[in-house]
């Protein structure tokens, strides 16, 4: 076994007492610390020496310090998203909503979306990933954070987008002027008093995280904004926790929406797509 095989094989060792994932993290750390991707490591271990910085690595991930900070990054959808202390990391479950983009674009005909607001956009997640799948389309991303948005602005550039995208500072839809085909939100939906792994809870921003004692007080002021700021046709897109379905989708029914819901990878229910009645 090369060293590198046998340090990622100890590291992995490690991290089983405080990750669900401690061979992936041990390769990604290992990669990182290489400065290669992590599939070139997988192929051929025995072509480096371990760097000393690998050690250290570990030690910051035994502290339950995310992965994605750690290396700087989220792999989400096709594209990988900078992120950084103080900024919400991309969820595998999120994709579910650029899934159900496509399937509404193969329903809309071409031309569907051209204009896509992200609510909440942390580091451009979400409009991103649609404004890939669509290239006609433009976007607009609002954030309180003004460090997710440095990230969001840093993102689009990165990956070609900063012509279709733009980025504001704002409270919701609060500000926003003009009609979007497409508006896409992840709000915070964790109650006040729900226990979350210190990996999350110690690390990524509350305010990105929680939302009252329920968790939905970001729904009650989210959906009643929607119906001025969706174009004629519009379709907004809600992500919402496992077990929020009915408690949304009445406040959004509430406020004159049909509502259709999608489930993510694991059978959950995790988007809510809203139209007008």
């Amino acid at each position: 076994m090369s060293e590198v095989a046998d340090n990622i094989r100890t590291a992995t060792n490690l991290l089983t007492a405080i990750s669900d994932t401690p061979r992936l993290d041990a390769e990604l750390l290992m990669a990182d610390a290489l400065g290669v991707e992590r599939q070139h490591v997988l192929l051929d271990p025995s072509r480096y020496d371990v760097p000393e910085l690998y050690a250290h690595l570990i030690a910051r991930r035994m502290a339950h310090e995310p992965i994605a900070y750690i290396v700087g990054y989220r792999d989400f959808w096709t594209l990988r998203i900078a992120v950084g202390p103080g900024v919400l990391i991309p969820r595998p479950d999120s994709e579910t909503l650029v899934e159900a983009c496509l399937g509404l674009a193969r329903e809309r005909g071409a031309g569907w979306p051209s204009r896509v607001l992200d609510l909440g956009t942390g580091p451009g997640t979400l409009l991103l990933a649609v404004l890939s799948e669509f290239p006609a389309a433009t976007g607009l991303g609002v954030d309180m954070s003004e460090q997710a948005l440095a990230y969001a602005r840093d993102n689009a550039e990165e990956l070609g987008m900063a012509g279709r995208a733009t980025f504001q500072s704002g409270d919701w839809g609060e500000g926003i002027d003009g009609l979007f085909d497409l508006i896409l939100c992840n709000p915070p939906y964790i109650g006040d008093a729900e226990q979350l792994m210190p990996d999350v809870a110690d690390h990524e921003p509350a305010g990105a995280l929680f939302a009252g004692a329920d968790g939905l007080d970001d729904y009650r002021r989210i959906i009643p904004e929607l119906p001025r700021l969706l174009a004629a046709g519009g379709i907004a897109i809600l992500e919402i926790g496992a077990t929020q379905h009915i408690l949304v989708r009445e406040l959004a029914e509430a406020a004159g929406f049909s509502v259709a819901c999608r489930q993510d990878l694991g059978g959950r229910d995790r988007a809510l797509l809203l139209t007008r009645a």
